[in-house]
């Protein structure tokens, strides 16, 4: 192995390295039983986060327009409480929050398919601490789903 080798590996991460070397992980929800691509498939990153900035944005202009006077610190301590909140309701309820049906996803339990609404209430609590949402498995699934044994998938 020359030195772009050794820094390309560095630089692709730990999974590519491995799976230069001869592992298979497969696809993203193949240990879970989901399809690879598709309704039913794990959701992208890129979808999570655009539903993600879709329900974080109309939060603050909930948070903006009928709580506080102006924006400041006070109009984001809100608009996290109405996103935990709507959250909550909505995944607890439908298995999806505007902007994830913006965006074609759904949260569900793996075993019955639905969510129930203190999975939900889990669910967003963590994913308000923000960093559970930050730390995925192989599945592309973050922290809280795991704790929550939900996933979000495409609808």
């Amino acid at each position: 192995m020359d030195n772009r080798q050794a820094i390309g590996s560095w630089l692709s991460g730990p999974r590519a390295a491995a799976e230069d070397a001869g592992a298979d992980f497969g696809y993203r929800g193949e240990q879970l039983g989901l399809p690879e691509s598709g309704p039913g498939s794990i959701a992208s990153p890129g979808r999570r986060l655009g539903a993600l900035a879709v329900d974080w944005g109309l939060c603050t202009l909930i948070a903006y327009g009928l709580i506080t006077d102006g924006y400041g610190q006070a109009t984001g301590n809100w608009a996290l409480l109405v996103f935990f909140v709507v959250s909550v309701l909505t995944v607890g309820t439908l298995g999806f929050t505007p902007g994830k049906r913006l965006f074609g996803l759904r949260v569900l339990d793996l075993r019955t398919g639905t969510v129930n609404p203190l999975r939900a209430l889990l669910r967003t609590a963590l994913l308000c601490l923000a960093l559970p949402a930050l730390i995925w498995d192989r599945d592309g699934r973050g922290l809280h789903d795991r704790l929550a044994r939900t996933v979000e998938v495409r609808i």
